[in-house]
């Protein structure tokens, strides 16, 4: 027995092989301009390799955020292959390359926990699955995130500063230029001489003369030669958003969306009486537009120019007699195009085209017939209950003839008939230089 406890004691346990991965990390943020490169990161701890006499089996680098967990795919990755065993140890410059956030933090200390890491090594210290060291890692972890919540405080703190200054942080709208030779965070904004005028304008043009967002569009694009910082041409949805852009007239929102104003300490292009009157009027005309206005054949037919939907747009003229007629015209939305070609017809000729070419369709049948027999219903229940009469004379099994219906509903049909009747066919229509064509 005494020879067994021997023999036992004398047992050598070898020690682990160990897997080193070095991981060198670098943030793009403002907050990390003081750390080092991820090459000056890979130097400094390959020197201190072969000084330690350690092995590296993989390098691995990225250039991300650690401030939010789990966002870095190369860190998930390295943390996956540790607990596949593929590696046991960390190599990196400080702790703080490792994690700056709670949850990543957390899942290195379980691993250590586990077994799965024996050993992070950085630039001047060494951690293993030791309380002591365990604390210390997560005590640098949690600091290294206590700095990086402070550096976000700190910026918000010197951004609301600066709005009490009245100076926007970002960017100012078209019409304002930064001085380019102020230090960063210090940038005063002053009036663009060449393009603060026709700023004015634009409000102007729609304030007191009742100009579209499409209006203006076309008069900057073919009068002026106004262009923006990177010298290309205004936008729609552009000249929208500059009529609803408060800084011109001397106030902000900052955050956007906050409710929170400020004072502008710069010149404002516009009062704030103009800037008003120019938001009603847009606002006026975009409810007209969206106006819910029931017209037949619309979005049934495309435009064979552009492949636009086709839309509608009523006229009233006053006649001798001193009653007024309505008008209806179809042409291009020219959603696709704005400079689309396809004219305009009146909703009688498009009528008149439907049904000579109605028998060149090919048409639901079922769905027409019962459309058919829905009416022959209608018709029965109305002479039954109005007129009194006891018999009428048809048959709703007589064979119809689904064509000469269709035609009959395109110029007697109620719009929701209209609409019925063409959704019912087949064939695709477009309208191409004012004839309507299939296709």
């Amino acid at each position: 027995m005494a020879n067994q406890g021997q023999s036992r004691s004398n047992v050598e346990v070898l020690p682990t092989e160990m897997k080193y991965c070095l991981y060198a990390r670098k943030s793009t943020e403002e907050d990390e301009k003081q750390a080092l490169s991820i090459d000056s990161q890979i130097k400094e701890m390959l020197e201190m390799a072969v000084r330690d006499n350690i092995q590296i089996t993989e390098i691995r680098k990225e250039s991300h955020s650690a401030k939010d967990s789990g966002q870095r795919p190369v860190f998930n990755k390295l943390i996956s292959d540790i607990k596949k065993d593929i590696f046991n140890g960390i190599l990196c410059w400080a702790p703080d390359r490792l994690s700056r956030n709670a949850g990543d933090l957390g899942a290195i200390v379980d691993l250590m926990d586990q077994g799965k890491i024996i050993e992070i090594r950085t630039h001047g210290q060494k951690f293993t699955n030791s309380p002591n060291e365990k604390f210390l890692l997560m005590i640098l972890g949690s600091q290294a995130k206590l700095e990086n919540d402070h550096k976000g405080e700190n910026v918000k703190r010197g951004l609301r500063a600066k709005c009490e200054h009245g100076w926007r942080p970002g960017r100012p709208p078209i019409g304002y230029l930064h001085d380019k030779y102020a230090d960063k965070g210090d940038k005063k904004v002053f009036i663009d001489p060449k393009r603060a005028p026709i700023v004015k304008q634009i409000f102007e043009k729609v304030a007191n003369e009742q100009w579209s967002g499409r209006k203006v569009f076309r008069w900057l694009k073919e009068e002026t030669s106004f262009r923006t910082r990177n010298d290309k041409f205004m936008t729609i949805s552009m000249v929208h958003m500059m009529i609803k852009e408060s800084f011109y007239c001397g106030e902000f929102e900052y955050p956007v969306g906050s409710d929170k104003w400020y004072k502008g300490s710069y010149d404002p292009i516009i009062s704030k009486e103009l800037y008003v009157k120019a938001n009603e009027q847009i606002k006026r005309d975009n409810i007209a537009k969206h106006e819910c206005k029931e017209f037949a054949f619309t979005k049934l037919i495309k435009c064979g120019h552009c492949g636009s939907g086709i839309t509608a747009e009523e006229k009233f003229k006053k006649l001798i007699d001193g009653s007024v007629k309505r008008y209806v015209y179809y042409g291009c939305a020219r959603s696709r195009n704005i400079n689309c070609t396809g004219g305009y017809i009146r909703e009688e000729e498009m009528i008149e085209q439907l049904t000579q070419v109605i028998d060149k369709l090919d048409i639901n049948d079922l769905g027409l017939k019962n459309q058919f027999n829905e009416e022959i219903e209608r018709y029965y229940k109305f002479s039954k209950s109005i007129l009194g009469a006891t018999e009428i004379n048809f048959n709703k099994q007589k064979d119809i003839d689904m064509r000469n219906y269709a035609k009959y509903v395109l110029r007697e049909g109620s719009i929701l008939e209209k609409r019925e009747v063409l959704s019912c066919l087949e064939s695709k229509l477009v309208m191409r230089d004012k004839k309507i064509i299939l296709i």
